[in-house]
């Protein structure tokens, strides 16, 4: 959908102004909560609210054979739905352009920072490993569905339990106190050009009006484990160390927030 150059125009004027349509600075994040065990069939679940943005984020693991290269690892796979109910410009049938980016954006994130111990995920070498299957179902777009959906990656295995495994065999209604456990949080934060203003956590139409995007993962000292370019004009590299900078801040922010154990002091 083509963003009206009339509303572009009103958010330039309104950033020139220090000012958005809801308010905030452009540099200011939206209200986060985090309602955990929303699921009582997945080994952890969280619903995040993100302002008037909502998704749902399950996580579940099944036993399976190891990839032929990686005898003794286990792995994470991402799937992304995006639901008609939680937006017009979303429609039934195989995934989009837009759920398969946000998918493949949050499980590099994740995978790259290595805070999951695949190793760990090892039952048998060679013959059987876990496999953390992670689902996103989006419930209301109101904007930054790709950050939303990172903290609630984040949250979900921060909070999952393996399931009793009892001769090769899986009790699924039965967990176990064995926390699935990750090493570092990742966190993604995405940055919006629109002309020469940066914003984040922007709202639909601020999204819409974007020139370029940017999505950094950090872990909480700051180092970058990822990142995505988006939109139709090119960064200058005096405006990715902009982008960086305002990243990493704002994801300790985040972390801080929703009371993650490693956010920086």
């Amino acid at each position: 959908m083509r963003m009206d150059q009339r509303v572009k125009n009103h958010i330039l004027k309104y950033l020139s102004q220090g000012l958005r349509f809801d308010g905030r600075k452009s540099d200011e994040i939206r209200d986060i909560s985090i309602e955990y065990d929303v699921s009582k069939t997945a080994e952890g679940s969280v619903k995040v609210k993100l302002g008037e943005t909502e998704v749902l984020v399950g996580v579940k693991l099944e036993v399976g054979k190891p990839y032929p290269d990686k005898q003794d690892e286990g792995t994470i796979m991402v799937n992304v739905e995006l639901l008609p109910l939680s937006s017009p410009d979303f429609e039934s049938g195989p995934p989009s352009l837009q759920a398969i980016e946000l998918a493949r954006v949050i499980d590099r994130g994740m995978r790259e920072s290595n805070a999951v111990d695949f190793k760990n995920l090892c039952i048998e070498k060679g013959e059987a490993v876990w496999n953390i299957l992670i689902d996103v179902c989006t419930l209301n777009d109101a904007g930054n569905l790709l950050d939303a959906a990172g903290i609630g990656m984040l949250a979900a295995l921060q909070n999952t339990y393996y399931p009793k495994l009892e001769d090769g065999k899986i009790n699924y209604k039965e967990k176990t106190d064995k926390k699935l456990g990750l090493k570092l949080s990742p966190m993604p934060v995405t940055v919006y050009k629109l002309g020469s203003y940066f914003i984040v956590d922007p709202l639909k139409d601020e999204e819409m009006a974007a020139d370029a995007r940017l999505t950094v993962t950090t872990i909480s000292d700051g180092t970058i484990c990822a990142l995505q370019k988006g939109g139709d004009l090119p960064l200058t590299l005096d405006d990715i160390d902009k982008m960086l900078d305002l990243a990493i801040v704002k994801a300790n922010e985040i972390r801080k927030s929703i009371g993650d154990k490693n956010a920086k002091k």
